[in-house]
């Protein structure tokens, strides 16, 4: 339980780097602009994309093995921006405007293009690396 909490926050720091960073990702809070609610809002979208990274992608890098074999590795951006479109839109599900990427819907997470996800998900990808290497070295994770 305590990886999975660890790994939420992990999630929603890199989203808030992803949204800082990439002007075409937004994160509109839930209940206003107070510190706790935009923390609250970056949570439950990090936990929403760690609930999709640890259930629905070991399913489709499982399935897309050979895409894997034949662009040499390549297919993962495409794979880890569609995954982020798909963090998209469960949060759209939520009902309220949160997480969003330009041209992706109206409400929650909108992302314009897979481009702009692809980009998140690097950006997101490279931030979690150093994160869960800094928590394997203190021996927290």
């Amino acid at each position: 339980m305590i990886r999975f909490l660890i790994g939420t926050v992990i999630n929603a720091v890199g989203l808030w780097l992803t949204t800082t960073w990439i002007s075409a990702i937004h994160l509109a809070p839930y209940g206003g602009a107070g510190f706790w609610t935009i923390a609250g809002s970056y949570l439950l979208v990090g936990a929403i994309f760690g609930l999709v990274s640890s259930i629905v992608a070991p399913v489709i890098k499982v399935l897309a093995l050979p895409l894997y074999i034949l662009t040499f590795g390549l297919i993962s951006f495409v794979i880890n921006g569609a995954i982020l479109l798909l963090v998209a839109w469960l949060s759209q599900l939520i009902g309220s405007p949160i997480f969003s990427i330009d041209g992706f819907g109206h409400e929650g997470l909108t992302i314009t293009s897979l481009g702009w996800a692809m980009l998140g998900s690097i950006v997101m990808s490279v931030f979690s690396f150093f994160a869960r290497g800094v928590f394997k070295v203190l021996r927290i994770l």
